[in-house]
């Protein structure tokens, strides 16, 4: 997971950039989470730029905190394990999952629409 840890200098910029933002009163800044996270941030189409949105904390293992693997944006989307996604550049695959809508809201809302459609047309058919 090194290749994803971020460098000395973007943690400082995060940072510094947090404490500006609690010094204005607003909540601005950077994320952590780790496996005892309840939730995690939604993943922004600009994830590729610095991560800031969701950071994996590694301090328990003496490091810095790492950005998600596309593998885990896949994951946190529902998208299944085999998805393959066709990019050129991690850049542009951390762009898709962040223009991305999660698989169970879409699979949710087709529900409630089909269920909706069907009830209208009984309504049509058998008007009481």
């Amino acid at each position: 997971m090194d290749k994803f840890t971020i460098s000395d200098k973007l943690w400082a910029g995060h940072k510094k950039r947090k404490e500006q933002h609690k010094n204005k009163g607003n909540g601005f800044g950077y994320s952590l989470f780790n496996e005892d996270s309840e939730y995690t941030n939604t993943i922004s189409a600009r994830y590729y730029k610095d991560g800031s949105e969701i950071l994996i904390d590694q301090s328990n293992l003496g490091k810095k905190p790492r950005k998600l693997t596309p593998r885990e944006c896949a994951r946190l989307q529902g998208f299944p394990e085999d998805f393959i996604v066709n990019a050129v550049s991690q850049g542009q695959i951390y762009k898709q999952f962040g223009n991305s809508v999660c698989i169970k809201v879409i699979e949710a809302v087709a529900k409630q629409i089909t269920e909706s459609m069907v009830e209208a047309e009984l309504k049509a058919l058998c008007p009481n």
